[in-house]
């Protein structure tokens, strides 16, 4: 023991100075380039590893209106163009920007000794498993969801691809970080991993300031009680079920109102169904909101849902949680482990539009629970979901990994870092 303890101190001296990490972090989105919840999880994760006194670089796609390099709160940007950035179809599209990232990678390695390439996501896997060849460092992916989940299985060849495309990234990594343990059993069912190989962060959620009130955004707010729900416009968020609870809601004359937010494919099919259906008095789906407009919406709002059919984690529960809001959620994916029945928040039955009701129900009817949930579920997300905790938890995992691959190379064991 006492041997390999000394082994250890030896390797931790050797990487960087004080465990100041030179990090590449690849990302396809990066504000004010946001897409999806990606985008705003790599934004903080960097911040805040770059304030703990880490290097950290950013490489991720560019647009006309942005700058090709800029640092951001300690943050080093660097932005490409993929080599087709007129290409029309997404596919082809991405497999340009990861030419581009990859160049771009390997110029900057010319100028800085990186010690670990930081991958998000499939969209970026070619570009990173390049760069590992390349520059002969370690591989660490986060994996935040899976084209397997996100289709209950893999049913066409666009959804092979992407699938195989996965599959050929976490082979590569050298380490995992999932964001819950769903998300890891999920890895271990579908791929076949050691579970040893994927470690759980959860994501991490920054307190709100709210800046607006909600009927400054949509002046019919003003003196109406709404439950309000976001996310983005696709089948597996689940949105169809409030527009069957919107229609029992009609059918009981029942005093609900649901505003949801947020843009994507769905959302001109959404709101034709609300038109068709007459349920705009029940329903409306408002379309892409800012964070500001969104905080104020939630911030306004009596109880927050989360619909979905699948989600490996969940954020906007700890936006609503933060906020001190009842919140209820399906029984799925990662925020099952997030909301504790009853204490934190409600679960729901996944695409069950009584079960919804129920716990809205619930919550109107005891209105001195709904406010402890709301306290308990406040405390529980400031505590355990902050991004300080969440970066220093990334950047040891990151030191482990580094440690264990110069372990293997000095035929020192692989088991260091459990000593």
């Amino acid at each position: 023991m006492a041997k390999v303890m000394k082994e250890k101190n030896k390797l931790n001296q050797g990487v960087n100075h004080k465990w100041q990490l030179k990090i590449l972090l690849l990302c396809w989105e990066y504000p004010p380039n946001v897409v999806g919840g990606l985008s705003n999880h790599v934004f903080h994760l960097a911040n805040q590893m770059a304030c703990q006194g880490h290097e950290v670089h950013v490489l991720t796609a560019g647009k006309d209106t942005l700058y090709g390099y800029e640092m951001t709160d300690k943050v080093h940007v660097h932005r490409v163009k993929p080599i087709n950035e007129h290409d029309d179809h997404f596919l082809s599209w991405i497999g340009g920007l990861n030419l581009a990232m990859a160049f771009k990678g390997e110029q900057l390695a010319e100028e800085i000794k990186f010690d670990i390439i930081h991958a998000h996501d499939w969209l970026v896997g070619a570009a990173a498993i390049a760069l590992k060849k390349v520059l002969e460092i370690p591989l660490l992916t986060t994996i935040h969801a899976t084209e397997y989940g996100r289709n209950n299985g893999i049913h066409n060849r666009i959804q092979r691809f992407i699938h195989e495309r996965e599959k050929s990234l976490i082979s590569s990594a050298e380490q995992l970080i999932v964001c819950s343990d769903y998300m890891k059993e999920s890895l271990t069912s579908i791929f076949h991993i050691e579970e040893k190989k994927a470690a759980v962060i959860p994501n991490g959620i920054e307190p709100a300031s709210i800046s607006l009130k909600a009927d400054e955004i949509f002046p019919e707010l003003n003196g109406r009680k709404y439950i309000f729900s976001i996310g983005r416009m696709v089948k597996e968020k689940g949105f169809e079920t409030l527009l069957k609870a919107a229609q029992i809601v009609k059918e009981r004359n029942q005093d609900y109102f649901f505003v949801t937010a947020g843009k994507g494919p769905m959302l001109d099919t959404y709101q034709r169904q609300v038109k068709d259906l007459n349920l705009s008095n029940y329903l409306v789906f408002v379309g892409n909101v800012s964070e500001e407009e969104r905080d104020a919406l939630i911030h306004g709002s009596e109880i927050v849902v989360i619909p979905s059919l699948y989600e490996p984690f969940g954020i906007v529960t700890l936006e609503a949680m933060i906020q001190e809001k009842p919140v209820i959620v399906s029984n799925t994916g990662g925020m099952k482990g997030i909301v504790k029945h009853t204490q934190t928040g409600l679960v729901m039955t996944p695409g069950d539009p009584e079960s919804l009701l129920k716990q809205i129900d619930f919550i109107r009817n005891n209105g001195k629970i709904a406010k402890e949930m709301g306290l308990k579920g406040g405390k529980a997300a400031r505590s355990l979901y902050g991004w300080p905790r969440i970066a220093a938890e990334t950047t040891r995992v990151m030191e482990d990994t580094i440690l264990n691959i110069r372990a293997n190379a000095n035929g020192t064991p692989n088991n260091l870092t459990k000593v």
